[in-house]
């Protein structure tokens, strides 16, 4: 038992050795480092410890990456290819069979509207088309009399001007029923009609259905949308600051929300000259391959593709990454200092092992960034933390 309590005890004076903060004495070399109260971002190594990190250093120096934008955005359709389909006179709905991801042809009926004002329209075709006729009678009688001289010229004119009248009522009455879709040959014989179908205007899959039977609609309602898949696009919004990279032609790679693992290809179309609310503009980018796959509103993670230049840049190795941004090491204070102060920074950009930093508007460029060993920095920091909390 008397053994047993010796042994502790050296091994209690051991732990509390090991954990004492030392410094270097004079003629000797300290084996651990002081950690400062309060300054979180730097560590101090000692020599024996900067040695065996194989600390190397340098300078932040230009080198010509291949630059991307990354940015987000959506598919989208051309105006052309989305159409809302209203009926050009009110009415009833009496016949429609339509539903959302129905695949419809251009001139394809989709429903029928009754309205018995095309009664009275019709009607007043048919009386001004009479009258027209008969203007037209009375025009030739009273110029074969004027080049007799038995009429006034004044008797001539009036017949000229009723049958111009006649014959401008009646082009607009056959405009106000052909935009109806109804021909004037289809009650020629008397036969009116009340009702006119509503046809699309373009192929393609109805997306909304706004109608049931015996609904009343209006011009200004919208019964059906209808979107042509055929040719989509996709629409970016790049931030003002990343415009100035982005020309005409450049390579597109993006991806789907819905399909992460496969990615699409497209150029840059369109540059918008308008700055956004939210200081983006917006990119339109045409698709090298149409995909049937994709839907309008996809949501879609972008890279484009703006060319190689010269960027600050630093060996990836350089980089760390803690708490989930990335941070830099530089030497504090001389060259010969083995005190390195933890610096954040906005990566961008990586090839062939190297990549693009954004530093912090006052870094000193002269200053020297650890190369080698930046994780053998991160990981003594994080214990010197651990060891502050625990006192």
């Amino acid at each position: 038992m008397k053994n047993l309590l010796i042994i502790l005890a050296l091994l209690a004076g051991l732990f509390a050795c090991d954990n004492t903060p030392t410094t270097e004495a004079e003629g000797g070399e300290a084996t651990s480092a002081p950690h400062e109260e309060g300054d979180e971002n730097r560590v101090e190594l000692t020599k024996a410890q900067y040695e065996t990190a194989g600390i190397a250093t340098g300078l932040v120096t230009e080198r010509s990456l291949s630059g991307t934008v990354v940015a987000n955005g959506v598919i989208d359709t051309p105006p052309q290819n989305l159409v809302s389909i209203s009926a050009p006179y009110g009415g009833f709905v009496r016949s429609t069979d339509l539903l959302q991801g129905k695949r419809v042809r251009k001139g394809q009926v989709v429903a029928t509207i009754e309205n018995p004002d095309l009664i009275k329209m019709q009607q007043d075709y048919l009386e001004t088309a009479s009258q027209l006729e008969y203007a037209e009678l009375e025009l030739a009688r009273q110029t074969e009399l004027s080049r007799e001289n038995v009429n006034a010229r004044k008797v001539l004119q009036q017949a000229t001007a009723d049958a111009k009248t006649q014959k401008a009522r009646l082009a607009g009455l056959k405009g106000r029923l052909q935009i109806a879709g109804i021909s004037p040959k289809s009650f020629a014989d008397g036969n009116l009609v009340t009702r006119f179908p509503v046809v699309s205007p373009i192929s393609g899959s109805v997306t909304v259905v706004n109608v049931n039977l015996g609904m009343y609609v209006n011009p200004t309602d919208v019964m059906f949308e209808i979107v042509d898949t055929e040719h989509l696009h996709v629409e970016i919004s790049v931030f003002e600051d990343d415009v100035p990279k982005i020309k005409i032609g450049q390579t597109i790679r993006f991806t789907l929300s819905n399909d992460p693992a496969k990615q699409h290809l497209a150029k840059v179309y369109l540059i918008n000259q308008k700055i956004n609310e939210d200081r983006t503009v917006r990119i339109h980018g045409h698709l090298d391959h149409d995909d049937h796959g994709m839907l309008p509103n996809n949501f879609v993670r972008a890279v484009i593709e703006t060319g190689a230049s010269p960027v600050p840049a630093l060996p990836e190795e350089a980089i760390v990454d803690f708490e989930g941004r990335p941070y830099i090491f530089v030497r504090a204070d001389s060259t010969e200092s083995r005190t390195f102060e933890m610096v954040e920074v906005a990566r961008g950009v990586t090839e062939n092992g190297y990549a693009q930093v954004t530093l912090p508007k006052d870094f000193d460029r002269s200053r020297e960034v650890v190369m080698k060993g930046a994780y053998a920095l991160l990981s003594k920091l994080k214990n010197s933390e651990e060891e502050g909390e625990g006192h």
